[in-house]
């Protein structure tokens, strides 16, 4: 049997009549762009993450790139960021004309590592962006600490960390503005794309509305020059029709990842571990693996869908040549590039599923004689 990395039908399955009337709705409704199925979803979202306003837009990348934009974030900038993420993370902080400024992570958690980010900072700096990457949140104190003491902003790329907790809050509510994806693979996702500006910051938000519609303060007044950067209202009702599941969803992935964890003790892949003051939600399930290439092929050859997350370091990829970064700039981001392999997750997955990945990663071990 073929196990997949992510099976949105298998979700699908199981909220199909709620998904189903969620469309019907809307499609009865003729509410295609805006209107109150997307206020809807932003007023239960933004009550989910702890924060005052939540503003629907088109994906996780225009959260992030609106948000800059928002803060007048731009030429002459610099934003503080990791080089281990989505290319998304830096591209919008580059398509807003600032420059992203890579720190390295930290081994254990994959996150920007905060010991390293003030010999980073210099009088161009604007803005720390951590990446709650793989769900589990960086750590968080400390950088809202050092951001205190430059004055700086705290934007969190929060795309694959919806409900995780640093401390008992919520990833959206740790910094001065938070940006989520909804794309399709992420713990709330809809059926195409979507994303979500979350923030405290009523000027903040007011100013992303304007510029997700084309800079409108009316339906015929443009106050600047803005975007077509507007969530769906199909798409807004189906992740109302999700959140209520979300934490569930949650559960069931830490659940499954500390089975992962439990049953892959007695080989030499190091699983996850997370800071003792977060609560992960395991958007992936990542190891790191000797000769992790060779075992790759060796569990795509059996069926198992197994993926890397990232190969490439953002200032290694070729679109940022420019900033003249050799490897070896960054030794953590690029050795963990080098070995991470993510394992089939997701909250519908059996426990004869996991046993038939866990099965066939010790068999891949013992054929490449690390096992």
């Amino acid at each position: 049997m073929t196990i997949p990395l992510v099976d949105l039908k298998a979700q699908y399955d199981t909220i199909r009549p709620a998904i189903d009337a969620a469309i019907r709705r809307v499609i009865d409704n003729s509410a295609y762009i805006m209107g109150q199925e997307v206020a809807a979803f932003e007023q239960a979202f933004a009550a989910y993450c702890g924060v005052k306003h939540a503003v629907g837009v088109s994906s996780g990348t225009a959260a992030i790139f609106l948000t800059l934009l928002g803060y007048d974030i731009g030429p002459g900038d610099e934003v503080i960021t990791t080089p281990f993420t989505f290319f998304a993370t830096g591209e919008a902080i580059s398509q807003v004309g600032a420059r992203p400024v890579f720190v390295d992570i930290d081994p254990v958690t994959y996150n920007l590592d905060p010991n390293r980010i003030e010999a980073a900072i210099t009088p161009r700096t604007r803005a720390i962006m951590p990446v709650h990457l793989f769900g589990q949140p960086a750590a968080m104190d400390a950088i809202n600490a050092i951001a205190e003491r430059h004055g700086l902003l705290v934007i969190e790329d929060a795309a694959q960390a919806h409900g995780s907790r640093y401390k008992g809050r919520r990833a959206g509510s740790l910094g001065s503005a938070a940006c989520f994806s909804f794309y399709p693979s992420k713990n709330l996702g809809c059926y195409g794309d979507g994303g979500a500006v979350v923030t405290d910051d009523d000027r903040l938000a007011a100013r992303v509305r304007s510029l997700r519609d084309h800079g409108r303060t009316n339906k015929y007044e443009h106050a600047e020059l803005g975007y077509g950067h507007r969530l769906d209202g199909i798409q807004a009702a189906i992740l109302a029709a999700k959140l209520p599941h979300l934490d569930d969803w949650n559960a069931a992935r830490r659940r499954l990842a500390d089975r992962y964890t439990a049953l892959l003790a007695d080989t030499p892949l190091v699983t996850p571990r997370h800071l003792p003051e977060t609560e992960p939600v395991y958007h992936c399930y990542v190891v790191r693996a000797p000769q992790r290439d060779a075992l790759l092929g060796a569990l795509q050859k059996a069926g198992i869908g197994v993926g890397v997350h990232y190969p490439i370091p953002l200032h290694l990829q070729p679109a940022y040549r420019f900033l003249e970064l050799e490897p070896g700039s960054f030794p953590v981001a690029e050795q963990a590039a080098r070995e991470v392999l993510t394992l089939p997750l997701y909250a519908e997955m059996t426990e004869a599923q996991q046993d038939q990945v866990v099965a066939a990663i010790k068999t891949a071990l013992r054929e490449l004689n690390l096992l």
